[in-house]
């Protein structure tokens, strides 16, 4: 059976930062599987970015979260070519989050759950355009990116367009 691409159009990712750490977990299914990634997934319909993000910690990691203590740093445009010559575009909120309350634990969706100096992600084993933009999140800066990848986003087709920000719309 051939495998399926998800096409997903709105979505969260959350990285937990503590001391100089960002904790990541391993993808199980889908998009980026077996690779480091942070944690988030889709904006249900009606869904605001800072409620879904919440909720979707507690499903993926078991921590805790209020909306307010999240701190958007980034929108994502994952441009995605599919095997079948078909595009989509799913829009990615990024967040930091450095207060929650739980410990973190392994779940279906989301394995491994571990700590990485910041400095030192394992690019080699994220999804291709991360290198390009995951390092921006951890200085200060606030952005919108856009990356254009292949089917089932296994490969980078340009460079990742970055443009800073002062801000984003409220939520």
């Amino acid at each position: 059976m051939p495998e399926e691409e998800k096409v997903l159009l709105y979505a969260t990712l959350c990285f937990p930062v503590r001391d100089g750490k960002v904790l990541m977990g391993r993808k199980t299914g889908k998009i980026g599987k077996g690779c480091w990634n942070g944690y988030g997934g889709g904006i249900e319909a009606g869904e605001k970015p800072k409620r879904a993000a919440p909720r979707e910690l507690v499903e993926e990691l078991g921590l805790i979260a209020e909306p307010s203590d999240l701190h958007k740093v980034a929108i994502v445009h994952f441009h995605n070519e599919k095997s079948d010559g078909g595009r989509f575009t799913c829009e990615v909120h990024v967040y930091l989050l450095y207060e929650w309350t739980g410990e973190p634990k392994e779940t279906e969706e989301m394995t491994d759950p571990t700590w990485f100096d910041i400095d030192r992600l394992p690019f080699h084993e994220m999804m291709p355009a991360d290198k390009e933009w995951l390092p921006l999140i951890f200085t200060g800066k606030k952005f919108i990116a856009e990356a254009y990848l292949g089917p089932f986003q296994r490969t980078l087709l340009s460079e990742v367009k970055i443009t800073e920000v002062d801000s984003f719309p409220e939520e």
